[in-house]
């Protein structure tokens, strides 16, 4: 069971659910937007979707194996004993799961070509993890795209079909909400993959996969990142200053538990040099990550006092 929880990344996917059910009782509930899926049907979206991640995670560490051997030794240990035949039935059960489900709801909203969006994003993980992870910045920028898509989702598939002329003006207001932290999670995981490039270095060279740090070396792909973190600070510090000036707490969450972090990151990726550095910078991420999607929370409070 264990070697089957690493090969699927549970922390990720835990991480998947956390995200949709923050999004769901954060957003819309409190402020009583009108949903298109019921608890259930809102519950196997989640499910398709984490289905769907996971059999990503399996495709890509079947693709990964040579270059894990040296940049995750301890993973392809702890995996051993899952082959790679039983992986790829994992991979197939697991999509055709997300697929069903998807064709399902797709129906149950009577929009049955929604369907469309599960077996594309399907089709995106396997080519991915079989050609796109080779093609120099394609690979970052997919994995940021699919990390958005985790949040747009539930404005497809819950708030779409519910929008009415009355309320599509809060609709479109929670939208927009969405929308940006979608943008938050697509500029952190883009900037968390050219950090984790910079540490996989070694093994994937050894694989035949072009990365920035490959192509340009390991100094300059740490200024192009600190760079890109760089803008992604005046990004949130714009956001901030534009929507939600009104609100101390917010502004001193954001400055304290994202803004600071990331402008943190930014100095320390110019310094860093062993591989130990940029892992730990990748963890860092992920905690500015969760720190700014649990901001959700939030919300309500704030816009509860200022009615």
């Amino acid at each position: 069971m264990r070697a089957f929880l690493k090969l699927i990344r549970i922390e990720n996917l835990l991480f998947i659910i956390f995200i949709q059910f923050l999004i769901r009782y954060a957003l819309f509930i409190p402020f009583g937007i009108e949903t298109a899926l019921p608890t259930f049907q809102f519950v196997l979206l989640v499910l398709a979707t984490v289905f769907l991640a996971a059999g990503g995670y399996i495709i890509n560490d079947i693709q990964d194996i040579v270059a894990d051997t040296i940049n995750r030794p301890k993973k392809v240990k702890a995996t051993q004993n899952i082959t790679e035949k039983m992986s790829y039935n994992y991979f197939i059960v697991f999509n055709v799961l997300a697929v069903g489900i998807g064709f399902y709801l797709a129906n149950y909203i009577d929009k049955p070509a929604l369907v469309a969006f599960f077996i594309a994003i399907s089709a995106l993980l396997f080519i991915y993890s079989s050609f796109l992870k080779y093609i120099l910045i394609v690979k970052n920028l997919v994995v940021a795209v699919l990390a958005a898509l985790v949040l747009i989702s539930l404005g497809i598939f819950d708030l779409m079909p519910a929008i009415t002329e009355s309320n599509q003006p809060a609709m479109r207001v929670i939208f927009s909400v969405i929308l940006d932290y979608a943008l938050f999670a697509l500029l952190l995981t883009f900037l968390r993959e050219i950090d984790k490039d910079i540490e996989d270095i070694d093994g994937d060279q050894n694989a035949g996969i072009k990365t920035l740090p490959i192509v340009l070396g390991s100094e300059r792909t740490a200024k192009i990142a600190f760079i890109f973190g760089a803008f992604t600070v005046v990004a949130v510090v714009f956001y901030v200053y534009n929507y939600l000036y009104k609100y101390n707490i917010a502004i001193l969450y954001f400055l304290l538990l994202v803004i600071a972090p990331l402008v943190f990151f930014c100095v320390k990726i110019l310094s860093a040099k062993k591989k130990k550095e940029f892992g730990f910078l990748s963890t860092l991420l992920k905690i500015i990550m969760f720190l700014g999607m649990l901001s959700m929370a939030l919300l309500p409070f704030l816009l509860g006092r200022s009615s």
